[in-house]
């Protein structure tokens, strides 16, 4: 028997997804479970060429499966998450909940996949903040090769990282102002279309927001807590799609040339980068795929060893969904959980 799977938070965006990606990479699953709260019982959600149906949360036997991807936001998963882990299942955790437990793992699989294996202190693998796993794979190359010592990052981050009553809200508005009825804001601080919004999550005591908060400490924990990083998130009125414009200072000397070599080469990268031609890749062109796509590397001449470049991920995918798959994926290698797949049937 191989592994069996439930998908908590099966009826969301990432949930969605999170079901997309295992059919589409084949991960071997002799179960499939979508599990959501009570309101969504009888729901039914895509699993390749098959319909499941949602089970309730609630009352769902978690006993029943072997692995847990959980996707239902962060109170949810402060609750659910030891509960699920206690009753013998593996959780792998999509929101802010179990991150910095110093007893959970951080893990971006081209980063530190060996990390995986803490998992057995509290049976649960955080997956961190969406525009935090697209900016450790583009730094852990350069890192392995000169060591980073400072970042500095402003992201620009669509309305899908705010789920889909986001995604709805850029809609309506922008409709709406077409038809001079434009809605008042409802999930975000100001009005999002055709506008930029410099705050995602609350702020804090020291003028930052939470976010910006997460890819600093989250960066610390997945690739060297000795790396300084000062971030600056901005919502954009993108659906899906997170872009980011980076930064950094390293120990030693590094052209731009030898950086594209060695991104081009290192794995969940796609280098794009021909200025001469006006080639570069956007938020609009990343969708779907499972890549970190970087492009416009350049030395930055104002430090003595400084690059800048342009990173651009779809969030839904490699910023939550792809991720959690491929750290599954890492256990399954690893011998944690069963490979044998047999017919698949669906809960």
């Amino acid at each position: 028997m191989a592994t069996r799977i439930a998908v908590v938070g099966a009826t969301g965006n990432v949930g969605r997804e999170l079901l997309n990606i295992l059919d589409e990479r084949l991960f071997p699953a002799d179960e499939v479970f979508a599990v959501a709260s009570r309101r969504s019982i009888g729901k039914e959600v895509s699993y390749g060429d098959k319909t499941l149906k949602c089970h309730d949360l609630e009352s769902f036997d978690f006993k029943r499966v072997d692995l847990v991807l959980m996707s239902a936001g962060g109170t949810i998963s402060k609750l659910w998450a030891p509960k699920i882990a206690a009753a013998g299942a593996i959780v792998i955790d999509n929101s802010s909940a179990w991150r910095m437990d110093k007893d959970v793992p951080l893990v971006v699989p081209e980063v530190n996949a060996d990390a995986v294996m803490g998992y057995a202190k509290k049976n649960i693998i955080a997956n961190p903040n969406c525009s935090t796993a697209q900016l450790v794979v583009a730094l852990k190359p350069i890192h392995d090769a000169v060591g980073i010592t400072r970042v500095v990052v402003a992201t620009y981050q669509s309305v899908s990282g705010a789920g889909k009553d986001g995604m709805d809200e850029l809609w309506n508005q922008t409709k709406g102002i077409f038809v001079n009825d434009e809605p008042t804001p409802q999930v975000f601080q100001k009005d999002i279309a055709f506008n930029v919004i410099p705050q995602i999550d609350v702020f804090m005591d020291d003028g930052f927001t939470k976010e910006e908060w997460k890819m600093r400490e989250e960066t610390k924990k997945i690739l060297d807590p000795a790396i300084e990083l000062v971030a600056t998130c901005v919502r954009v009125p993108v659906f899906v799609g997170h872009s980011e414009a980076v930064h950094i200072e390293m120990a030693g000397p590094m052209s731009a040339a030898e950086a594209k070599r060695l991104l081009r080469e290192s794995p969940g990268i796609m280098l794009v980068d021909d200025p001469k031609e006006e080639l570069y890749i956007t938020p609009k062109e990343c969708v779907g795929d499972w890549a970190t796509f970087i492009s416009r590397v350049r030395k930055d001449p104002t430090v003595e060893n400084g690059l800048a470049f342009w990173c651009v991920s779809d969030n839904l995918r490699k910023g939550a969904a792809l991720n959690a798959v491929q750290i599954a994926e890492e256990l399954l290698n690893r011998g944690v959980l069963k490979a044998e797949k047999q017919a698949v049937t669906t809960g």
